[in-house]
């Protein structure tokens, strides 16, 4: 990504009382965020309010050194730990997050990235566990590895940690073994306990953040990041959780995505069980060994696409870029050649209808039209 590039992301991204919604719907409207700058207030408050339109045409104060700052610790990457700000127009952006409702505009990553992104498992839990409780992360993530699964969570103390260590215990060289999703800019940890072992996750999986370079650890970014390690999983796993815990906030964002939620149960004694016997009432599955989860994923697949898509019309003739796609995987100059459009042109409207779920972007620079049910 060049400089210039990232700078208009970022300035959309600092825009005041623009969140991702009303970011995505200025992006299908317009395309990339350069177009969206040069409209005028007019063209803009037939996308947004004319506050949030106002708020556009102004360049934030903190954007120059918010893009200074974050060019820095992209140019500062070395090979064994590379980093990467994924944009929702970049074909590297993880596919399940274009199915959640508020997709992050720029993910921040750091860690060898694989494409498409890997099977993931999630695993949350207490901050405060019981040793039983670390026992049952660490053994269940490493089988989970083992099995070929990516272990995702979210670098805190606790469960979290040990499932993290488990995972990169029992993967084998050179897999994607965990992703650690968090809450801070990606040029901090927290918590500093966890220093190591976000370095190594970096070497063997990857770190992962919507928040920008220099986000320090607020509170409420935290339960928020909750639903990135959802959209990133298959299923999620509670091994120990009280019953006011962030871990539960997940596992309901993980029913909410359509993903499956599994909890270990615990003694009816101990308050780090209460949440996953909650759990169990409201219908997640009970699990006792890292086997009974394997065996319910098979029937999960792949991560399940949001059911309400928009309906392609019934009336009208169908998007000529649609004809063009057709159904098989086809290059950028290959549209180009069929449309005669230029590529800048060619490449907004395809973020627009990839934000429509009309079109994914593939692997080797490829797009290809969704049939939607």
């Amino acid at each position: 990504m060049e400089r210039e590039e990232l700078a208009g992301w970022l300035r959309l991204a600092l825009a005041p009382g623009i969140g991702n919604s009303a970011a995505r719907k200025l992006l299908g409207a317009f395309g990339l965020p350069e177009a969206i700058f040069r409209q005028g207030r007019a063209a803009l408050e037939q996308v947004v309010t004319p506050a949030q339109a106002e708020a556009l045409r102004s360049e934030p104060a903190e954007l120059p050194g918010l893009v200074e700052a974050t060019w820095q610790w992209l140019t500062a990457a070395d090979a064994r730990q590379p980093r990467h700000a994924l944009t929702l127009a970049d074909a590297r952006y993880p596919a399940a997050l274009l199915q959640i409702a508020d997709p992050p505009l720029i993910l921040y990553v750091t860690g060898p990235l694989a494409q498409p992104w890997p099977a993931g498992l999630a695993m949350v839990g207490s901050r405060n566990p019981t040793p039983q409780g670390i026992g049952n992360a660490r053994q269940f993530a490493a089988a989970f590895a083992r099995s070929g699964w990516t272990v995702v969570s979210g670098l805190a103390l606790g469960i979290d940690a040990a499932a993290h260590e488990g995972a990169l215990e029992g993967a084998a060289a050179g897999t994607l073994a965990t992703i650690a999703v968090v809450g801070t800019g990606l040029d901090r940890v927290y918590p500093k306990q966890n220093l190591a072992l976000a370095h190594r996750v970096a070497q063997q999986g990857l770190v992962v953040s919507e928040y920008p370079i220099g986000t320090p650890p607020l509170a409420a970014n935290f339960p928020r990041r909750n639903r990135i390690i959802a959209a990133l999983s298959q299923g999620t796993v509670v091994v120990e959780a009280a019953l006011q815990s962030g871990s539960l906030i997940t596992a309901r964002q993980a029913v909410e995505q359509g993903k499956e939620v599994f909890a270990i149960p615990g003694s009816i004694h101990s308050p780090q069980s209460r949440g996953c016997h909650a759990l169990l009432k409201q219908g997640a599955k009970l699990v006792e060994t890292a086997q009974d989860v394997l065996e319910e994923l098979p029937a999960l697949g792949v991560p399940r696409v949001a059911e309400e898509r928009a309906a392609p019309a019934v009336h009208g003739e169908p998007d000529p870029l649609l004809q063009a796609l057709g159904f098989d995987p086809v290059s950028l100059d290959a549209l180009v050649a069929r449309t005669g459009t230029p590529a800048p042109a060619l490449q907004a409207k395809l973020l627009e209808l990839e934000l429509r779920g009309e079109v994914a972007r593939l692997p080797g620079g490829l797009f290809q039209r969704i049939a939607l049910a």
